[in-house]
This record gives structure tokens, sequence and C-alpha cells, in this order.
């Protein structure tokens, strides 16, 4: 199942990608007010933010309903991993995703991990 909505498919194309500017998506900004890292693990809290999301905050917030890493939202939203920090970013200031530090087991240099991530992202897309 794609997390691109039928509304959505007039913004991306499989050959090209996304039709429109990744960071048209964070509204030009370039910095999430939470720090996070790609392991960082996020999971939706169960709380709605007030008003409207955007599509690109709803797909987020729908691939957090279990626990999940910054590295896997980013590949599923097929955006860059800053512009998917700022997304997440936005749902923890608003209450509705909850982050947690990598586990410090998990070393970013640790091939094993590395290769657990990377066989994990490929099963999913």
């Amino acid at each position: 199942m794609s997390v691109l909505d039928s509304d959505d498919e007039h913004w991306f194309d499989e050959a090209a990608g996304r039709l429109i500017r990744p960071y048209t998506v964070s509204g030009g900004r370039t910095e999430p007010t939470t720090r996070m890292e790609l392991l960082s693990m996020v999971i939706a809290t169960g709380h709605r933010p007030q008003g409207l999301l955007g599509t690109e905050h709803a797909q987020a917030l729908g691939l957090c309903r279990s626990v999940t890493t910054v590295a896997e939202v980013a590949a599923r939203l097929r955006l860059p991993a800053v512009v998917t920090k700022i997304l997440l970013s936005d749902l923890v200031d608003w209450g509705a995703v909850d982050t947690r530090a990598p586990d410090p087991m998990a070393d970013p240099t640790n091939l094993t991990v590395l290769e657990t991530i990377l066989n994990a992202l490929e099963r999913r897309i």
C-alpha cells in the first residue's frame, strides 16, 4: 500500500518522483524545532492536533502509529531526512508524536545495525 493517497497522485510520478520541491512541504524551513537523529524512535501519542493537518503531516502521523525511526518515515514519504525531521518536529510540538533518542547500543557506525536497518527498509518499501 502506498503512503500517497489518490488525491496526492497528481503530485507524484513513479519515474520522476515528487513533482513539488521538498522544501515547499516544510514551508521553506530548514531546521526542525526538536532535535532528532535518523535512528530516533517516533510514535503517535493518540492526540490529534486541532485543525486540519496538511497531507504530509497526516501521512507522517499515520506512519507513526507504531514505533518507527525517523529514517523509515523519510524513506516511506520519499522526502529528505531534514524535511521529515521538520514535519515530525511539528507533530511533536502539537503533542501528536513522541520521540525517543536512539538506543545507545544502536551505534550508527556498526555495520550490523546499518544492515538491519537497510533490510527493514527494503522489506517495507
